[in-house]
């Protein structure tokens, strides 16, 4: 391939298969800003923890590849694991890993330990060997884009990352690969995830003032106990601050935060988040 030395722009949507809709929109975000997309397609093993779903993780690269396909994406990198880490057999400790410092310590961190130094151990591999000029990741993963986004800036890789935003279905449910796992009645609750997350931001936004907003406790443990109600352990509930990933003791202005929640529900684990700025509260 000789994209590079024409002078065109690639970029690069790291994925582990079971495509749907949500890796689509971000195929087609990344051809707006490259004249070459390449998705990557591997399920990495370091960033999954023990009695985590690896096994059973879902994987179709038959289908995925067809719908790469018509999304006219240029290149599927789709290696196994001794391609991407020289051996035959997974072990965690036989590798180089990163260490994180401050921005796991919040949201998904604790109840994944390990997870995103696995996260950022792939992904830095993929880009040295894709190279692209262009990352699309989407907003779901939230604390995952941020930690790249801080990693692309500590070891220099000279890439432009991107956010693409949740897509969802038509009643709100944030789309996931993993969405498989929930049986009919939780498939018809899971939905009230994005419910509460919109609720808490409503009302953030109609308090209407131009100082820093509290971020009132006893509004979050109110819907803590709503999900709990409706079978949904709750991991987390939280609002933090951006890039740091710290919590938030309120809503300052000029500033950008994150609302996300964690549950555990049957078999399966959900996440979801939305984004607030305090720029885009009215005027009292």
């Amino acid at each position: 391939m000789d994209w590079r030395r024409k002078g065109q722009r690639v970029a690069l949507v790291p994925t582990m298969g079971a495509l749907h809709d949500g890796h689509l929109s971000l195929v087609r975000q990344a051809k707006q800003h490259a004249d070459h997309v390449i998705v990557s397609i591997f399920v990495n093993p370091t960033q999954f923890g023990p009695g985590e779903d690896f096994e059973q993780y879902p994987r179709s690269l038959h289908s995925d590849a067809e719908l790469c396909r018509q999304e006219k994406v240029s290149l599927v990198f789709a290696p196994d694991f001794s391609e991407m880490y020289g051996a035959k057999k997974h072990d965690r400790h036989q590798y180089i890993t990163f260490r994180i410092k401050k921005m796991t310590e919040y949201l998904c961190g604790p109840f994944r330990p390990g997870h995103f130094e696995g996260v950022l151990q792939v992904v830095n591999k993929l880009f040295n060997i894709v190279k692209p000029d262009v990352a699309v990741f989407g907003q779901k993963d939230i604390q995952q884009w941020y930690l790249i986004r801080k990693m692309i800036e500590e070891l220099d890789h000279p890439i432009e990352m991107l956010m693409g935003p949740t897509r969802r279905e038509p009643d709100g449910l944030a789309r996931s690969s993993r969405n498989v796992y929930l049986s009919d009645p939780e498939r018809k609750a899971a939905p009230m995830l994005f419910q509460t997350l919109q609720r808490v931001r409503n009302g953030l936004e109609k308090k209407g003032t131009r100082e820093a907003i509290p971020v009132d406790g006893a509004i979050i443990s109110e819907e803590v106990k709503r999900l709990s109600e409706n079978g949904l352990k709750v991991e987390y509930f939280s609002i933090v601050s951006t890039p740091d990933l710290q919590p938030a003791a309120a809503i300052e202005p000029g500033q950008t935060y994150v609302i996300a929640v964690a549950v555990r529900f049957g078999k399966s684990r959900l996440i979801d988040n939305v984004i607030i700025s305090h720029k885009e509260l009215p005027e009292s």
